[in-house]
């Protein structure tokens, strides 16, 4: 057994209960202190003890941690006569507990294998009826074990079966690029309607948000061509009035145009039937320096303008109203026009492997959903 023995603590010049720790305590404290997993109070206080098994006086202890002497005696004092019960807090009095365990463990039970009648999913108000117990309680229930019933999120598994070339074709090209190229996520966003809405926009003001009437007026639509350079952020856009392979050509003849002759093009696309027409095809065929590369199906997340659709979207035309189709394309235009001023590329970490494990695990979690 290795036992140290603490006798006096000179920074006090008093006498110290004596401190034995064996070999297995020592090693149990250093794991306590270490980790960082548990609680801080309890890291903290393994130190502690550890330290005045050093011989540390108090003082510097308390120094150390930040703590004042009589606290750090304190604790110095419980391990003395409790050992490591010594370093738990104490319970403190108040009201009984008013739910078992047991009635918790039929909470969760129920919420998570069975629906409430007649609804598809259970509220807050709808579990505390059929369990019998408080909204406050069943809200800190499902906070606490991270149940949120009234949530849900939506996906799609890729068919393609040439999913996993694809997936590190594309992937392989937003993380090495290659060199005397550039390449570009295109894509085309169809149908943008210009809405007008019947009545004025309430403007934003101190305590209340903006306000918009839920009618409007239909304008029109047009579709927006886009490629993103995945380098520099930047983007090259086109208002069409429609999206056959007519437009596509259209838009690639201005891709080919805008730049350079002495690049190779390497274009991200999805499937769209539109982008593998066979007049689409020859005049690719009659450019050796473009290269397409097509995302699996299903798999629109993998292409980068996806998501600069959404910020044009959300910024831009959701909330916007337009007398014309004319109107829209000139708010498209402008809001291009001031994005590529400040634009940066979008920062891609995920590899083809990490992409691989998790539809993995929505693979094993759906096939465990199979009765």
């Amino acid at each position: 057994m290795d036992e140290i023995r603490i006798g006096l603590d000179m920074s006090l010049g008093r006498p110290l209960s004596v401190l034995e720790l064996t070999a297995e305590e020592r090693l149990a404290l250093s794991g306590f202190a270490a980790s960082r997993s548990l609680p801080h109070a309890l890291v903290a206080r393994a130190q502690l003890v550890l330290w005045a098994a050093e011989q540390v006086p108090n003082s510097e202890i308390a120094k150390r941690l930040n703590r004042s002497k009589p606290t750090v005696g304190k604790w110095r004092q419980r391990f003395v006569e409790h050992r490591f019960e010594g370093l738990y807090d104490e319970l403190r009095a108040g009201r009984p507990r008013t739910v078992s365990d047991e009635q918790v463990a039929v909470l969760l039970r129920r919420t998570l294998k069975q629906k409430p009648p007649g609804a598809t999913h259970w509220s807050v108000r709808l579990a505390a009826e059929a369990n019998r117990i408080s909204k406050s309680t069943v809200h800190r229930v499902f906070q606490l074990f991270s149940l949120q019933p009234h949530r849900s999120k939506s996906f799609k598994l890729s068919t393609d079966p040439f999913f996993i070339e694809k997936v590190r074709d594309v992937v392989g090209l937003y993380l090495n690029p290659p060199d005397n190229a550039i390449v570009l996520s295109v894509d085309e966003k169809s149908q943008i309607q210009a809405l007008n809405r019947t009545q004025p926009v309430l403007p934003m003001g101190l305590g209340y948000v903006e306000g918009i009437t839920h009618d409007y007026v239909r304008h029109g639509t047009t579709t927006l061509f886009a490629a993103l350079d995945i380098a520099s952020g930047r983007v090259l856009t086109e208002c069409k009035s429609r999206h056959r392979h007519q437009e596509f050509l259209s838009f690639l003849q201005r891709i080919g145009q805008a730049v350079p002759a002495e690049l190779d093009v390497h274009l991200i696309v999805d499937n769209y039937s539109t982008h593998k027409h066979a007049k689409v095809r020859l005049w690719l065929a009659a450019r050796p320096r473009f290269h397409v590369h097509y995302t699996p199906t299903y798999s629109s997340w993998l292409n980068q303008v996806e998501r600069w659709f959404g910020l044009i979207t959300q910024q831009a035309i959701r909330r916007g109203s337009f007398k014309s189709v004319k109107d829209l394309i000139a708010k498209i235009d402008s809001f291009t026009e001031n994005y590529n001023q400040y634009s940066r590329p979008f920062a891609w970490t995920a590899t083809a492997d990490s992409i691989f494990q998790k539809l993995s695990r929505l693979c094993t979690r759906i096939s465990g959903t199979e009765h």
